[in-house]
């Protein structure tokens, strides 16, 4: 499991809300002039998110989040690996078909990427299906 620091900042309908407290590794550092961490971090704002918590929490408390890391390793195997093997098989497909046509190259390039495009399109309605449904954090313990 995978497990990070947050704070609850509202409980709504048996999820909890919780926001991801700064880590420790950019609290105290003395290169915050240079560090591009520390930048990107005071331009994104915190953004809440919804977890699934089965102790009773109250708004405030801090709280360790956790994913499973399988879980995580193929929902990320499945949104960069099937859009880049449908990219390669659209190309394939459309070279081998087109071998002796002119002005071939912008057809590859084309169903490359509208192979490409089905895939994510695919993936986006049916992750309900899939495993990235599952792949919720949950509050593993109050700290």
């Amino acid at each position: 499991m995978i497990e990070e620091s947050a704070i609850v900042v509202k409980i709504e309908n048996h999820q909890v809300w919780v926001e991801s407290g700064q880590s420790s590794a950019c609290g105290g550092c003395l290169q915050k002039a240079s560090c591009s961490t520390n930048a990107v971090g005071s331009v994104l704002k915190k953004k809440a998110v919804p977890v699934d918590s089965d102790i009773q929490l109250k708004t405030g408390d801090q709280v360790m989040v956790a994913i499973d890391e399988n879980l995580l390793l193929r929902a990320s195997l499945l949104l960069y690996l099937v859009p880049l093997i449908a990219l390669f098989t659209g190309a394939g497909v459309a070279d081998w078909l087109l071998d002796s046509m002119q002005h071939a190259d912008l057809w590859i390039a084309g169903s490359a990427m509208l192979s490409f495009l089905i895939s994510l399109w695919l993936i986006n309605k049916t992750q309900g299906f899939l495993i990235l449904s599952y792949a919720r954090p949950v509050v593993v313990r109050k700290v």
